[in-house]
């Protein structure tokens, strides 16, 4: 194998040796690898001999079949070594008549002559170089039968049912309670499709030894990719080694995976001969998942005072034709306000569109769109601030189950968010403020998304140089992950940092969930202290046995470990002389991490407050953010300047939500309009003004043993309502419809 691969040839790229580690600002651990180019992402790995390429072919049509597909001009292209369609690939297992994308279930690539939705891959070249496969790739010739898609989701709004298994929650009477509340806002709002848009596409490098497949891919989750393969396949998992070693974002979009994997594996077996497959730009838009589009309508009643009588949040949005992935746009509302009479539920349609699923805080993201700039109309309508309404109907505990929160400072946030914005110097009444051409306006919200903890195991070992080596099966997608879990090795050894390395990414590790859902770092972290700890006992139970050691017979509980010291009192030595006079050949320890019995009983949530400042030009309709912050609790934070950047990124994000980014999709072909980065508008450093993020300290002592929650889809959450609220302030209008773009803001100023 290639010394690109072999993990324990790669030096340890980290150089920070300064003790307390936890909390700190550490560099990424990784950082050096990826800024010089030697980190290989997964189209990149050398294969232990020269691979072939792949190009798929992508459908033309968003509903119907393939009635014809002519390959002759591929197969007699130069180079080209194999050519698959519905046909002639091999056989794999079923495909469930409906699937949760992230269960382990076969996912057989080029199944039939269905088409379900534009872009899906109807066909594979493989050839000798990437060129050729192009080129071949084109020369496939499809034939289709197209029916009418049903692409138009709010086409169909009224077709939707509630999503399987699934109830809608009320508490109380809503409808009695909304029609009695002397003051009620009624409104419905409107969030777009959007994409994932990772810088690194989905790709795959494939091998094989014998009857053992390697695969070097981009996933999120280790052995749910590595059992799902294995099914598709129609081989044990364990002749399955899944390496996904360097991501370049997620995302969600990561969270199962594609053709590319499956295809790669059987092409490199049928070829004998390594593989690689990369999906385009293009085929990424519509071949991976996105974040459905939802339309949300919100009703609240208050008293004149403020206090809400009645909350409402439902939910429309839609999935692909064979799933059931629902955009919880609701469910955040259940923990947020108090309120006695409640109402929140979710209805689903199903649309001939790609493949619906998680992206950035899957309900938040969105709902928050909603619910927090209904807030502020409400506090308009009532005459009262917004931040001092929502913390007028802050709940003693959680507003549906009745549980206490296991640490809520939520009105914290928002109170020192204040302090530090200036949101008192705000003109409550909206277009009073200029600069130069363009109006100015603040406005706020606040942020919630639960917090979850996953079943996880990891190792640790010590050598005789006294290096600690972190083995777990997890996943690192731009999030931190080998940073913190070096921190967490390094802080419970006590040793430098420079002294740990880090092994993730692989199927043979301790199996770990992977990143996502925010419980990446929690999970992952925790199941670290396990084993760190674990193998601090053995040392010490070494070290107090050892005669030839200065700590023979000394009490064990008095034992510390600092700079790669262990002492007891004045009598201490070197971590690495005591292992190898012991164990030459290393001492190793497991540890895990399970959900504690009694962690349902608590209502357990991270939280926070956006403050934003913009302009909007009324001439132009252009919106530009001034400034943002953020006051975020979040358990406690491994690294501050990982944390710090995966908040001020979903800031950045939530500014993309609401000015700028979404997809439409052509009713003629069903086919998404926006088909690259060039259309698809994401914010860039030029939209961005000022931006911090601030975490408050925080241990949460009933999530982990650490305290620790997660930040990654936090910051994401609230936030472009805040920016929709600033730009009522700054101009007097809202627009329910996102993104709020300039013909839409235009029009609403001209309407107004």
């Amino acid at each position: 194998m290639s010394s690109v691969l072999d993990w324990e040839a790669t030096p340890n790229p980290v150089k920070e040796n300064r003790a307390g580690n936890i909390g700190k600002a550490v560099d990424r651990y990784e950082g050096p690898l990826k800024v010089t180019g030697t980190a290989p992402y997964a189209y990149e790995v050398e294969p232990p001999s020269p691979p072939a390429y792949g190009v798929m072919v992508s459908a033309e049509i968003a509903a119907g079949r393939i009635t014809a597909i002519d390959t002759t001009a591929a197969e007699a292209s130069p180079g080209v070594r194999l050519v698959w369609t519905h046909l002639n690939v091999p056989p794999q297992g079923p495909r469930p008549e409906r699937y949760d994308f992230f269960t382990p279930s076969p996912r057989p690539a080029l199944q039939s002559d269905r088409i379900y939705f534009f872009g899906q891959q109807v066909a594979i070249v493989i050839a000798d170089t990437l060129e050729n496969a192009n080129a071949a790739a084109a020369k496939v010739a499809v034939t289709y039968e197209a029916d009418a898609p049903m692409a138009i989701f709010h086409d169909h709004l009224d077709e939707g049912v509630q999503p399987p298994g699934e109830q809608d929650t009320e508490i109380g009477d809503f409808a009695a309670g909304f029609a009695a509340a002397p003051v009620t806002i009624d409104d419905v709002w409107r969030t777009p499709l959007q994409n994932h848009c990772q810088m690194e596409p989905c790709a795959t490098t494939a091998w094989w030894d014998g009857d053992h497949l390697t695969v070097n891919t981009s996933v999120q989750m280790v052995r749910f990719a590595q059992n799902s393969l294995a099914e598709t396949l129609m081989i044990p998992a364990k002749q399955v080694r899944l390496l996904t070693k360097y991501i370049g974002g997620g995302f969600g979009g990561k969270g199962s995976f594609y053709e590319d994997l499956v295809l790669a594996a059987l092409a490199s077996r049928e070829l004998a001969q390594p593989v690689k497959i990369a999906f385009t730009r293009q085929q990424m838009m519509h071949g991976t998942v996105h974040r459905p589009a939802t339309v949300q309508h919100v009703r609240l009643g208050a008293t004149p005072e403020g206090r809400l009588t009645a909350m409402s949040i439902m939910t429309v949005t839609h999935c692909d034709s064979r799933g059931n992935f629902t955009e919880h746009a609701s469910n955040f509302a259940r923990s947020l306000y108090a309120a006695p009479n409640r109402l929140t539920g979710h209805r689903l349609v199903r649309m001939d569109l790609p493949v619906a699923s998680a992206m950035r805080a899957p309900g938040e993201a969105s709902g928050t769109l909603s619910l927090e700039v209904a807030m502020d109309e409400l506090a308009e309508k009532l005459g009262i601030d917004p931040m001092e309404l929502r913390i007028l109907n802050e709940p003693d505990v959680d507003p549906e189950t009745g549980k206490p929160f296991s640490i809520r400072q939520l009105v914290r946030c928002m109170r020192e968010g204040a302090q530090m914005f200036g949101w008192g110097r705000r003109n409550l009444v909206p277009g009073q403020v200029r600069d130069g051409r363009w109006q100015i306006g603040v406005g706020m919200a606040a942020a919630i998304r639960g917090n979850m903890l996953l079943p996880a195991k990891c190792s640790f070992s010590v050598d005789a140089h006294g290096v600690i080596t972190v083995r777990q099966g997890m996943t690192d997608i731009g999030t931190g992950t080998y940073t913190v879990l070096a921190q967490i090795a390094a802080e419970t050894l006590g040793v430098p940092l420079g002294d740990v390395r880090v092994e993730i990414g692989d199927s043979e590790l301790p199996p770990a969930p992977g990143s996502g859902g925010q419980f990446g770092a929690a999970t992952a972290g925790s199941a670290a202290l396990d084993a760190g700890m674990n193998l601090r006992k053995a040392i010490t139970e070494i070290a107090v046995a050892d005669s030839a050691s200065p700590l023979f017979g000394g009490p064990s509980q008095d034992i510390t470990f600092q700079d790669g010291v262990i002492a007891i009192a004045n009598r201490s030595e070197r971590l690495a002389d005591l292992i190898r006079r012991n164990r030459p050949d290393g001492l190793t320890a497991d540890g895990e991490i399970r959900p504690a019995a009694d962690a349902r009983n608590w209502s357990q949530h991270t939280y926070g407050a956006h403050f934003v400042e913009v302009g909007v030009d009324t001439v132009t309709g252009e919106v530009r953010t001034r400034r943002m912050l953020g006051v975020f609790a979040a358990g406690r934070i491994l690294n501050w300047k990982t944390a710090r950047s995966q908040l001020t990124g979903g800031m950045i994000w939530g500014v993309g939500s609401a000015l700028t980014e979404g997809n439409s999709v052509d009713p003629r072909y069903g086919s998404l309009i926006n088909q690259d980065l060039a259309g698809y508008l994401v914010p860039v450093q030029a939209d961005i003004g000022e931006i911090d993020a601030i975490m408050l300290d925080e241990v949460d002592d009933k999530a982990n043993p650490m305290g620790i929650k997660g930040v990654g889809e936090l910051g994401i959450s609230g936030a472009g309502a805040a920016v929709a609220n600033a730009i009522y302030n700054a101009c007097g209008v809202r627009v329910r419809d996102y993104p709020i773009t300039p013909d839409k803001l235009l029009a609403a100023i001209m309407a107004r």
